[in-house]
């Protein structure tokens, strides 16, 4: 047969995806499996969704405008405005296939092959697999789990910058880890672009799930940043939809905008049932977001203590996201995950985490750490905490190095 391409050879496989052949395979033993591995949130996807599809009497679906639907893209900036406060208008909005796809458009957008962006490692595993597809080079400055995985100062990354460098990306809240950027610290990743004549590309998929009553700040909201930003946006998360694949590029400078409309068309359109339930999501008031994050709080409180009281292990805070990754006392997160499926059980059921080793550009600095997302309710939660206890203290004896 003929080769494979060299990027599809080199890609790695997804941390987050990339046991599921195991997770099955348990199921099918008859074992319960606790998905803590991926970003699915376990909410119902809100009824006005539903109905919304229900109601639009469609006879033949049909593709919508590659830009996505005029009436959702109004309905996106209005939920800017009104939520948000944010005063975007719909020509600030590009529909998308979820947020990877907003994300493979800024990419193809703003950079061209062997340009490089900043990441802070651990980053998303996304970024590292679009990166190999669109022939970018991720240049990562690490944050630590013992200084609570903080932003790496201005001097640090100003100093990993190189004649190569177009853009700083950043997730906030972070995906994997959960820490919030606040606002002096978004401010500051702006000042560094504006003074490197940088793209900064903000992940805010996030951004709904934002703890102890600490306030987001986008980097929309930075005044003299509306030529250089882009930022990443879904619904996806924010409403428990990640099956609609709906999300926005979202940018004040429109003329990034009509450019990345030339990849939107290459594809034809986004989905058209998910805009259309799109738009009634994004018209909920305020107190779904509330009850959102409130759910979501009492569950890192749970998952985060229950962690700490495990013996060996060390987790920072998290005041975002739905995420957090703590270091484990195992020398190889992989094998460790794999072996939670294939070996272990508690009363027939399991736990299913992320590989640490994913979320690196240098995968041999996640050996101990794994990502673990709390997207099920606290008492399951408690479960799976009692699950990886007794886990680890018996992989710890079998995997103990025999003098």
């Amino acid at each position: 047969m003929p080769n494979l391409s060299t990027r599809a050879i080199e890609v790695p496989s997804s941390p987050i995806r990339k046991l599921v052949p195991y997770a099955n395979q348990a199921k099918a033993q008859g074992k319960k499996v606790l998905h803590l591995n991926i970003g699915q949130p376990d909410l119902a996807t809100p009824s006005v969704y539903w109905k919304a599809i229900e109601g639009a009497d469609i006879r033949v679906l049909d593709y919508t405008e590659s830009g996505g639907m005029p009436a959702f893209r109004e309905a996106y900036a209005r939920f800017y405005n009104e939520i948000y406060g944010i005063p975007l208008e719909a020509q600030h909005f590009l529909t998308t296939t979820g947020g990877s796809e907003a994300l493979l458009f800024a990419f193809l957008t703003l950079l061209s092959p062997g340009d490089e962006v900043l990441v802070i490692d651990p980053t998303y595993a996304n970024y590292i697999g679009l990166s190999y597809a669109t022939g970018i080079r991720l240049r990562a400055v690490e944050s630590f789990i013992t200084e609570d995985f903080a932003l790496p100062s201005p001097v640090t990354l100003e100093a990993a910058l190189t004649e190569r460098t177009r853009a700083i990306l950043l997730c906030n809240p972070s995906n994997p880890t959960g820490k919030l950027y606040s606002e002096d610290e978004v401010r500051a990743i702006g000042a560094l672009c504006k003074k490197h004549n940088l793209w900064l590309i903000s992940d805010e998929s996030y951004r709904d799930y934002c703890y102890d009553g600490q306030r987001f700040f986008s980097a929309l909201e930075i005044t003299d940043g509306k030529d250089y930003v882009v930022v990443i946006d879904t619904l996806s998360k924010r409403y428990s939809a990640c099956g609609a694949r709906i999300g926005a590029l979202v940018s004040w400078n429109t003329d990034v905008l009509q450019a990345a409309l030339k990849w939107a068309q290459a594809r034809l359109a986004p989905p058209t049932l998910g805009q259309i339930g799109g738009m009634a999501l994004l018209a909920l008031p305020k107190e779904h977001y509330d009850y959102v994050r409130e759910t979501f709080q009492r569950r890192r409180d749970v998952l985060l203590q229950g962690l700490r009281s495990i013996a060996g292990v060390t987790c920072a805070s998290s005041q975002g996201a739905f995420y957090l990754m703590p270091e484990l006392p195992i020398d190889d997160s992989d094998v460790f995950a794999r072996w939670m499926l294939e070996c272990f059980d508690v009363h027939n059921t399991t736990v299913m985490v992320a590989p640490g080793t994913g979320f690196f550009t240098q995968p041999e600095h996640g050996k101990k750490l794994v990502r673990i997302a709390y997207v099920l309710e606290e008492h399951h939660l408690e479960q799976a905490v009692e699950i990886l206890r007794s886990g680890l203290n018996i992989y710890s004896r079998e995997h103990t190095p025999v003098f």
